[in-house]
């Protein structure tokens, strides 16, 4: 009896200390768990002191694709973190990321500085006029990147246009690509997919992350004094096809493709550099001839289409499609289901100058559906864009949702490509040049 009760206090005091010690587990599990829970909420900081960068993604770090399960903020009402990013801007934050500027001289300026410092810019595209020599144009991204950074910005798209041919800034250093009627007169798909990786290639490794290209015009009016060689050719078909693979090997290299000209350049008689071009077209032809290399890059996910200054009467009488209401959000996102980015050719062309009030032209644009206005040339027509669609914010001609519906195209683009401010290049000419060598001897 002794030794049975003996044995059953041993267990009384086993089992005691097991339940002691799971006691004591479970304390110190819950401790941790409300102590991380606290953690995550005194760590997470307001909207209004959102670290700008850290919202899409730490400068250098990917972070979640938009529109995945990650991306999504539960401790913030459930928006996701690109929203909680525009929650925590200022108005001029905001409307900063709505232009795209070019600058004068091979590095940055005064002006420069004032459109990074002042006004947010969202990027900036290069010229000929800006490129002097690989070290010189590497230098040059560099120190935009590096200013952008300082001062805690969203990081910037570095855009150019590099479609091979004719229109080429990079330095003399790179051999030149044909022109696109060269290589369209292959009608070889994998070779457009090999260029467009090379061009990829070679911006990426300078720190572009945005090339103007491909044309996915039709060249189908001889008289066309801008698009010519640029197009691929004149049928439909064969602009459509290899227009895609070209923008599908540029995206290859991690670089953003902006299609142009939408809704099509290839039958005008005027230059929209000097001029307003005018395409009497009706819808059912051009769906049935300009859209369809547009369509086909939508349907395989184009980003970005950059929207032309043309005029085109059947649809729209009063405004071109670069600030048509019926031509960018009942045609390009309503008709053609296109969600991505609408940015505007250069406002500084004479098509508008000569036409339009600039700053007015730019607030119809984004009330349009437009999200981005590029303006490339000359910095006061630079400040009366951006003035002009701050003041229209301001009194409500563009509403908070329309402005914020476009900073977050922005910034899901941005965060898509894990844009950086993180310093980048020199890229190696001798690498560059064999492969284009290689290309140009399938093309002979």
């Amino acid at each position: 009896m002794r030794r049975d009760r003996e044995r059953k206090r041993r267990r009384a005091g086993v089992v005691s200390g097991l339940l002691g010690l799971l006691i004591t587990a479970a304390v110190i599990l819950g401790a941790y768990t409300l102590l991380q829970y606290m953690g995550a909420q005194w760590g997470q900081k307001p909207p209004a002191q959102t670290s700008h960068t850290g919202a899409i993604g730490s400068v250098g770090q990917a972070g979640p694709q938009p529109g995945s399960q990650s991306g999504t903020d539960s401790q913030n009402n459930g928006l996701d973190k690109i929203q909680s990013a525009i929650a925590g801007m200022s108005l001029e934050e905001k409307v900063g990321q709505l232009v795209i500027a070019g600058i004068d001289g091979y590095s940055p300026d005064e002006n420069t500085k004032q459109l990074i410092e002042e006004y947010s810019v969202g990027g900036f595209i290069l010229f000929k006029k800006n490129i002097q020599s690989s070290e010189q144009l590497s230098a040059l991204l560099n120190s935009l990147k590096e200013a952008n950074a300082g001062q805690e910005k969203i990081p910037l798209f570095l855009s150019v246009d590099e479609e091979g041919g004719r229109v080429s800034r990079l330095p003399q250093e790179f051999i030149k690509f044909p022109s696109n009627k060269i290589i369209g007169d292959k009608k070889d798909k994998a070779i457009c997919y090999r260029i467009g990786s090379i061009l990829g290639e070679e911006l990426g490794a300078f720190g572009f992350n945005m090339d103007f290209a491909p044309v996915l015009d039709i060249n189908s009016n001889p008289k066309n004094p801008v698009i010519g060689d640029r197009s691929f050719g004149t049928a439909p078909e064969l602009v459509s096809g290899l227009g895609l693979e070209t923008m599908r090997g540029i995206q290859s290299e991690n670089v953003i493709s902006v299609v142009k000209h939408f809704p099509g350049h290839g039958d005008t008689s005027v230059d929209s550099h000097v001029g307003l071009p005018k395409v009497n077209h009706t819808l059912e032809r051009l769906q049935s001839f300009e859209l369809l290399p547009f369509k086909n890059a939508i349907d395989n996910g184009a980003d970005a289409v950059m929207v032309a200054h043309i005029l085109l009467p059947r649809l729209d009488a009063g405004s071109p499609a670069s600030f048509s209401k019926a031509i960018i959000t009942d045609l390009l996102r309503n008709t053609m289901n296109f969600q991505g980015v609408v940015i505007t050719d250069d406002f500084t062309m004479g098509a508008v100058t000569e036409n339009f009030n600039m700053g007015e032209s730019a607030v119809k644009s984004i009330k349009a559906g437009g999200d981005i206005v590029l303006v490339c040339h000359g910095f006061e027509n630079q400040e009366t864009v951006l003035k002009a669609l701050l003041e229209a914010a301001r009194d409500g001609r563009i509403s908070d949702g329309r402005l914020d519906e476009s900073v977050y195209r922005v910034l899901k683009l941005k965060e898509k490509y894990a844009l950086t401010d993180l310093p980048s290049g020199p890229a190696e000419p001798e690498h560059i040049n064999r492969e284009i060598k290689e290309l140009q001897a399938l093309l002979r």
